[in-house]
């Protein structure tokens, strides 16, 4: 399955996202990330999306489970 990270404090994102299988790991808004499929961060207005050499998708706004469907439709492409 896919490498996903999720911004912190998500961790209800981070546990559905693992029960689908995937490998999750949890970031500060602060780092730069590099090496994975997908990210999830609190809103895209909040990040500088040149941290990231991957998709993002926003919690913001979303439950769980539309953040997993969108995460999921994302990865199939």
């Amino acid at each position: 399955m896919a490498k996903i990270a999720v911004e912190k404090p998500f961790d209800d994102v981070k546990q559905a996202l693992e029960e689908k299988g995937h490998d999750v790991q949890m970031f500060e808004s602060d780092e730069n990330l590099k090496g994975y499929d997908m990210g999830v961060v609190r809103a895209l207005s909040d990040v500088n999306v040149d941290q990231f050499d991957f998709p993002i998708v926003s919690i913001e706004g979303n439950s769980v489970q539309d953040i997993v469907d969108d995460v999921e439709k994302r990865l199939h492409r």
